[in-house]
């Protein structure tokens, strides 16, 4: 099935492989459920919606599309998603924004059997691609020292320095340091064991409390949240959420493209340049945000991290076999997780070192070029500033046309961003947002 010989590996090779996967992807099921859980959704809920949308998408990557890539709720998009719920003032509550999430998978699933991904792909230039993963760094960085205590809220200038003597903000910058240690030495997983040592820490100091049992048979609260795509669209248009589908899309679109294509040319899967099977794999990824948006986690994205296991050897869906069945194993451990997730200080490195990963993009954008760099660093600038990605791309999508034009070089953009930035523009100064 998984042509382990022709792709020169072994069943030992790639077991080890997806273990090292996991390792290193397995924060998400700790950080992912603290960052939704902060917009009302039941903690339970997120933690196996987290662990259900990994399965789907890793299972269909290693049987349908056989390539060593893991699925699973992106970083990002979690915290854009709560933000949008918290920034509502009450108007948009959880269930109404996993509506969005449903649709944009729809769209997703759609642009995947369709020549439109290219076209979308190709359209969008490529410093805004790079700046909307660097915008994204920061927001999350963001959402990590300010969850942690080390910013906090300051009437003099919006943001300032939060109390560094704090037994919260202290062990959040141990858990940092650990952290960066364990990367530092290239150790696989070590955002995981950062997480696990200062849980331990934690734990001595008297910051971390378990109580009653560490495993449970998994549980959904809310059972499916959302299943008709009629209503779905129905609150989108209600509730002017069309801008944040959107940004669900083509942030998906872009991170999951990139990613695949990346872990593909690292394990010698590319021919001719070329991604055999991208159609499979691609909706690995789209059938799994569509199916965690009925049960409540936000859209799954392909790990990088997945670079790890092939590094440790992985060719093939073996690799991502394996992955899938120690997510499995990892639904039965969620009051061991509810109780990390209550300490702050133990996720917050994780989102401060996720986020300096993903700005490294802005190396890519060519700031030489005034109109091709302050559309990006307008996307960088806004993102976190407005605790929107939607926001931060609309901004990009509309200033990097009407530079164009006033440069003289309409012709080199694409239609399709002309079409967006009038959309754009709509939504930020017409319709609701």
């Amino acid at each position: 099935m998984f042509h382990l010989k022709e792709n020169g590996t072994t069943a030992k090779t790639e077991i080890l492989a997806g273990m090292t996967t996991f390792l290193t992807m397995a924060y998400i099921v700790i950080v992912n459920p603290v960052i939704l859980s902060a917009a009302g959704v039941p903690f339970d809920q997120v933690f196996l919606a987290t662990i259900i949308a990994a399965v789907i998408g890793t299972l269909w990557m290693a049987l349908m599309a056989n390539y060593p890539i893991a699925i699973a709720p992106g970083m990002g998009l979690n915290a854009y998603f709560t933000s949008m719920v918290l920034g509502s003032d009450g108007a948009i509550d959880y269930l109404t924004a996993f509506s969005s999430v449903f649709v944009a998978g729809l769209l997703f699933v759609i642009l995947s059997l369709t020549p439109l991904r290219k076209v979308l792909i190709q359209a969008i230039p490529e410093n805004l691609k790079y700046a909307i993963t660097a915008g994204i760094g920061l927001f999350i960085a963001f959402i990590g020292m300010r969850m942690s205590g080390l910013i906090v809220a300051n009437d003099a200038n919006l943001v300032g320095l939060g109390d560094l003597t704090s037994a919260p903000v202290i062990l959040t910058l141990v858990g940092l340091f650990i952290t960066l240690i364990f990367m530092s030495l290239n150790i696989h997983g070590g955002i995981f064991f950062g997480m696990i040592t200062t849980g331990v820490i934690a734990f001595f100091t008297g910051q971390l409390k378990f109580e009653g049992n560490l495993l449970q048979l998994p549980s959904l609260p809310d059972g499916i949240i959302i299943w008709n795509p009629i209503e779905a669209f129905q609150m989108v248009i209600d509730f002017g959420l069309y801008g944040v589908v959107f940004s669900f899309l083509l942030v998906t679109l872009f991170d999951t493209t990139g990613t695949m294509v990346g872990v593909a040319k690292q394990a010698g899967l590319m021919k001719n340049n070329d991604m055999p099977r991208m159609r499979q794999a691609l909706l690995a990824d789209s059938i799994a945000g569509t199916a965690g948006a009925m049960v409540g986690t936000s859209p799954t994205t392909a790990f990088v991290e997945s670079s790890s296991g092939v590094a440790a050897g992985g060719r093939t869906g073996l690799t991502t076999l394996t992955v899938a069945i120690l997510f499995i194993a990892a639904a039965f451990f969620s009051p061991l997780v509810g109780a990390l997730s209550n300490v702050a200080a133990i996720t917050a490195p994780a989102l401060i070192i996720v986020g300096s990963l993903m700005i490294g993009a802005v190396k890519n954008i060519e700031w030489e070029k005034f109109d091709e760099a302050f559309p990006a660093f307008l996307i960088v600038l806004a993102m976190p500033l407005t605790s929107s990605i939607a926001t931060g791309i609309a901004l990009g999508f509309i200033s990097y046309p009407l530079m164009k034009i006033f440069r003289g070089k309409w012709k080199t953009v694409h239609p399709i961003l002309y079409v967006f930035a009038v959309l754009f523009a709509i939504q930020l100064f017409v319709a609701p947002h």
